[in-house]
């Protein structure tokens, strides 16, 4: 590649995860988080973690998860209010400087930062761009592979490791090789500049909801429906 080629999107990754209390993301609340960059070999160049005190106890079944309990969060986390800022403040950093952002099922944990954003006062994430998705990239170039699409399943199938699942840092990192990993994979589809694959992803979900939703009213409920958004509903 000579100086003129522009480098490919996967070459330097943010990389963004949260853990949280609970799967609704209007009322879930962050417990822990991390932001990260990749080099193009999938090396953590720079990393930040963040526990906070969300001010509500954390469920059962969410420690259960992630291991954070509610006695932990409250003895070690920090304010809410000043993890969401800061997140927001290095994911705000990352885009300005056109580097994009891996975050696996984006709209879960971008929506529920918006939402944390405005419950503490702070401005949400404008437009976060490029946004790259290895949920729905996968489920575009390789539709009718058989199995779950967690992260987990996606990192054992690209032959990526995942050293501790549901803990943030592990979790953005794995998700940040797993999308390098399907880049090399399908080298000619997704050999395209970041924004314009991050336009490719917002239809590529919709088309995925559309096709879900379907599934379900036929199979299952005539009356389900869901979301097609992304990144952020």
């Amino acid at each position: 590649m000579d100086s003129e080629t522009p480098s490919p999107w996967w070459s330097t990754l943010g990389v963004f995860d949260l853990e949280t209390t609970g799967l609704d993301t209007s009322t879930a609340r962050i417990v822990s988080a991390h932001v990260g960059l990749l080099d193009a070999d999938g090396h953590v160049v720079r990393s930040r973690d963040w526990l906070a005190d969300p001010g509500v106890p954390i469920p059962e079944q969410a420690t259960a998860v992630h291991g954070i309990s509610t006695e932990r969060a409250r003895a070690e986390g920090r304010p809410a209010a000043t993890v969401v800022a800061e997140i927001i403040d290095e994911l705000n950093a990352l885009f300005d400087a056109g580097i994009p952002v891996v975050i696996y099922n984006a709209p879960y944990d971008l929506s529920l930062l918006a939402a944390e954003a405005r419950r503490h006062g702070h401005e949400p994430i404008h437009e976060p761009a490029p946004i790259i998705d290895p949920l729905v990239i996968d489920k575009a170039v390789d539709r009718y592979r058989r199995g779950k699409r967690t992260l987990a399943a996606a990192a054992g199938f690209y032959g990526v490791d995942l050293l501790s699942a549901h803990e943030a840092s592990s979790d953005a990192i794995a998700a940040g090789r797993v999308a390098q990993a399907i880049a090399r994979v399908y080298a000619e589809a997704l050999d395209v500049a970041a924004h314009h694959l991050h336009g490719l992803q917002v239809d590529w979900c919709r088309s995925q909801a559309e096709s879900f939703q379907d599934y379900m009213r036929r199979t299952k409920d005539p009356q389900f429906v869901t979301s097609g958004l992304w990144p952020v509903r």
